[in-house]
């Protein structure tokens, strides 16, 4: 079938996006369905910086590649062998298409599922195959969803069903922001209540992590950003105290405010000066947890033996070490009950023309998520 994506020839291009345009809308060729694999009508995609990264160069990819991966839809056809999923059933597509089978899968972490980091990192899906072209030249999947497109052939394993009395552009937001940011506290580092918190970059999935702090009971919750909209946006939400990136005595207010550090300290700006930060208002025993994707080629310095002598904890947490199928609809329905007031990040529904105009006001920092919505 004929279809309109979204597809980046070259990273690297010069902003304004607007001007340079770095995603060209254009007619591809969509295969059906392999096995296993699933027909998806795209309804909502929103727009998140690792989809700017590929655009950026910050996490290289092969092009030309039509990307988006965080989206929802309705199921419009099935491949050979998939019985769980009926034409019409509301999907929320998820960037991991885990196996089940392989080591991480089988210990519960799906989102370092290994043949799905292969596939995602080939611009495949996780069979191996490209189900996109234009002519005879093959296109890139993105993470296995490429979801800038009016449809798209996805892995069964990307897919997980949601009720249909969710909004698409709402779901859509739980296929990366939500699972990500919220994960990220609920599951990698599993903050208990009464602890200090800070989130460092208040994009959708630092929200989000703001979010997940105030869910399970933080009694601090530090956010901290460059922009003093977004600031104010997570004094709304119930942030205790903001704090602006840009101010040189930041470590030390923050940790005059905090008594010595949070427990818990989460970089969601893929940025080296936040993650140091991160670091530096840590308390003894604490947990500095990266979720942001810097250049793969940049590093951070620090004293191993302030690691052991403070029993101090770095780790990082892709996809909010989430169990998709599991977490998703229990996230949903913490929206629901009002502790997971997500629909408060959404800042615009644009229209697929409009995408390199978007991710201008992205990379500017002057929006939460902008949502590409499909008629």
């Amino acid at each position: 079938m004929r279809i309109r994506a979204a597809v980046l020839h070259e990273m690297g291009a010069p902003t304004p996006y607007a001007t340079s345009k770095p995603l060209k809308i254009e007619e591809l060729d969509l295969a059906p369905p392999g096995e296993g694999e699933v027909l998806v009508k795209i309804k909502a995609a929103g727009l998140c910086h690792s989809d700017l990264s590929v655009i950026t160069g910050n996490r290289p990819r092969p092009t030309p590649m039509a990307l988006g991966h965080e989206a929802a839809g309705i199921v419009s056809g099935l491949g050979h062998g998939v019985k769980d999923l009926q034409i019409g059933d509301h999907v929320v597509l998820v960037f991991v298409p885990s196996c089940g089978h392989c080591v991480p899968c089988a210990e519960g972490r799906p989102a370092l599922c290994e043949p799905a980091v292969v596939s995602n990192t080939a611009g495949t899906l996780v069979s191996g195959e490209r189900r996109l072209s234009k002519g005879s030249a093959p296109i890139n999947h993105h993470l296995g969803v490429s979801a800038f497109a009016d449809h798209a052939v996805v892995s069964r394993n990307s897919l997980v069903k949601v009720d249909k009395s969710l909004s698409f552009e709402e779901a859509a937001l739980f296929g990366c922001a939500v699972i990500t940011g919220v994960g990220a506290v609920l599951n990698t580092s599993r903050v208990k209540a009464g602890s200090r918190v800070a989130v460092i970059g208040l994009g959708g999935v630092g929200l989000n992590s703001v979010l997940g702090a105030l869910a399970v009971g933080a009694r601090q919750v530090i956010a901290v950003d460059l922009r003093d909209d977004k600031l104010h946006l997570a004094k709304q939400l119930g942030a205790t105290h903001t704090f602006n990136a840009s101010d040189p005595d930041i470590a030390a207010k923050i940790r005059e405010v905090t008594k010595g550090g949070v427990e818990y300290a989460f970089e969601m700006a893929g940025s080296i000066p936040a993650l140091e930060l991160a670091w530096k208002i840590t308390r003894r025993g604490g947990e500095t947890v990266t979720g942001g994707l810097p250049h793969p080629q940049k590093t951070m310095a620090f004293s191993p033996t302030q690691l052991v002598g403070e029993e101090r904890t770095i780790k990082g947490s892709y996809l909010g070490s989430c169990v998709p199928v599991r977490d998703i609809p229990a996230y949903i329905e913490l929206y629901r009950s009002g502790k997971l007031p997500v629909d408060r990040l959404m800042s615009d529904r644009i229209k697929l023309e409009n995408i390199n105009e978007a991710f201008d006001r992205l990379a500017a920092g002057a929006t939460v998520r902008q949502v590409v919505v499909f008629d």
